[in-house]
């Protein structure tokens, strides 16, 4: 039994692997893309400051809160950390980055961390990944990139990408939700955020969970076949869908309108005038699920910290909905989906 467990959990490590381009043994499974962010920062931080070697943290100010809330706990730690601004498209700026890591920190503050995520999961902007971690090496730093929202929906070559560390989440690309992997490149420090046995080569103590980690497995090989025709479906869909929604009035977008710098099945929009909470309750009573901002700010009255550092005025972030188009969207639904909008925005106009 120990066996056939261990054959299908190294199936699924042969699975992701060729999904991303990249060696099984480069890959670790952890309990998802929050624990995959704590893990790489924690602990390429840790380990680099133990060998004396250069552990400040660069990253921007559109990363999910599994990046920010860890950035914030390291710098509590003693690790200095700085935030990249981003435009109005949420992208990070190579200029910004290179300008940075030129400008010479002192030898305490040098900088050995560079933390950006790949494609935002509020707007969907597709951040200049290459680019960034090129930037990264050139100063003698390692590249980590939260892949949550791209893994399974953009193609990825982490290798030739340059990325030393990438975290991702099963249930983003349709595997159970409670798995996830880090993927961290050969000869790259770290220590082990869990500490105990020997599972995972000893960065990830812990039983496997093996009927997870084969589920993710079989959801990376799916998504491998399906990846290019689902995403030019799904943009297909986003296109239709924004021309029902640009149609009403005080319609406006927040994602990114080239859909080679977006994710094909996020859109960021809002109504002037109209809160998102009116319009979420009358959707979801409808039975569509959208939402605000990310599932970690569910219930949050606070405008999304991703559309204030884009610049969106908060009366425009205050209105602004999520929309997530995925495989088993019809353009049925996205018909559906615009004129129960019209009713709502009607709905409350009347009132």
């Amino acid at each position: 039994p120990g066996r056939t467990a261990r054959s299908h959990v190294e199936a699924a490590r042969r699975q992701v692997a060729a999904l991303l381009g990249a060696s099984p043994s480069d890959i670790f499974f952890t309990s998802g893309g929050s624990e995959s962010d704590n893990a790489a920062l924690k602990g390429m931080a840790f380990a680099r400051r133990e060998k004396g070697m250069p552990c400040g943290i660069v990253t921007s100010a559109i990363e999910h809160p599994a990046v920010l809330r860890t950035c914030e706990w390291l710098e509590k730690q003693g690790f200095p950390v700085t935030y990249l601004p981003v435009d109005r498209a949420g992208r990070v700026s190579p200029d910004d980055l290179e300008a940075v890591l030129s400008a010479g920190f002192t030898a305490r503050r040098e900088t050995g961390i560079v933390s950006s995520v790949m494609s935002n999961n509020e707007v969907g902007t597709i951040e200049p990944v290459r680019e960034l971690a090129a930037i990264a090496h050139d100063h003698g730093a390692v590249f980590h990139t939260d892949a949550v929202q791209a893994v399974g929906h953009l193609p990825i070559d982490a290798p030739a990408l340059g990325i030393d560390a990438l975290s991702l989440s099963g249930h983003k690309l349709y595997g159970p939700k409670g798995i996830g992997v880090l993927y961290l490149r050969r000869g790259v420090v770290m220590d082990p955020l869990i500490h105990g046995g020997q599972q995972e080569r000893g960065l990830r103590a812990g039983t496997e969970n093996v009927p997870a980690i084969t589920g993710l497995g079989c959801a990376a090989e799916i998504a491998q076949k399906e990846l290019a025709g689902e995403s030019e479906q799904l943009r297909q869909l986003k296109r239709i869908l924004w021309d029902e929604i640009s149609a009403i009035p005080g319609a406006f977008r927040n994602s990114p309108s080239d859909d080679a710098t977006s994710l094909a099945g996020t859109l960021n929009f809002g109504i002037e005038g109209i809160r998102r909470d009116t319009l979420l309750i009358r959707l979801d009573l409808a039975g569509f699920a959208v939402s605000a901002g990310s599932a970690c700010s569910a219930g949050s009255l606070e405008p999304s910290h991703v559309l204030s550092a884009m610049g969106i005025p908060e009366d425009r972030a205050q209105s602004s909905l999520r929309v997530t188009l995925g495989r088993f969207t019809t353009e049925k639904d996205i018909h559906a989906f615009a004129e129960e909008l019209r009713r709502a925005v009607a709905a409350v106009k009347r009132a």
